[in-house]
Order: structure tokens, then sequence, then C-alpha cells
């Protein structure tokens, strides 16, 4: 599972809010949501953060296993 938790670390330490990321990526508020709840997103998407936040993918994105079942 591809997880957005460190976006939201990333953005807090510099001091970027979810408005200020859509303002400056032009990211609508679905696509915010969609980030939230750790859904799919385009790789465009993530290309328009790192550019947004001055960072690199890791700093944005995670990779967790699934249990496996």
């Amino acid at each position: 599972m591809i997880r957005y938790d460190r976006l939201w670390e990333t953005m807090k330490k510099k001091g970027v809010t979810a408005y200020q990321l859509r303002e400056k990526c032009g990211i609508d508020r679905k696509t915010i949501r969609r980030l939230k709840a750790n859904d799919n997103t385009e790789t465009k998407t993530l290309n328009k953060l790192c550019q947004a936040l001055h960072c690199g993918l890791d700093e944005i994105v995670q990779y967790v296993p699934d249990e496996e079942k």
C-alpha cells in the first residue's frame, strides 16, 4: 500500500497548508481528499507536489506492504 503520511509531515515541517498547496500546485480538493485517504493518484500530481514542496518523492510517499491474509 502506498501511504501519504509523509506528505502531511513534510507540509507541516515546511509550514505549508492544504490551501496553499492547492493554490501553488493547482491541485483540487478532490485530490487532497484522495491523498488523505491514501487512494491512488497520478504521477503528475506527485510531480507537482515535489516541485511545490521542493522535496523528493521519499518525503511524500511511503510503501507499506499489505498484510497477507
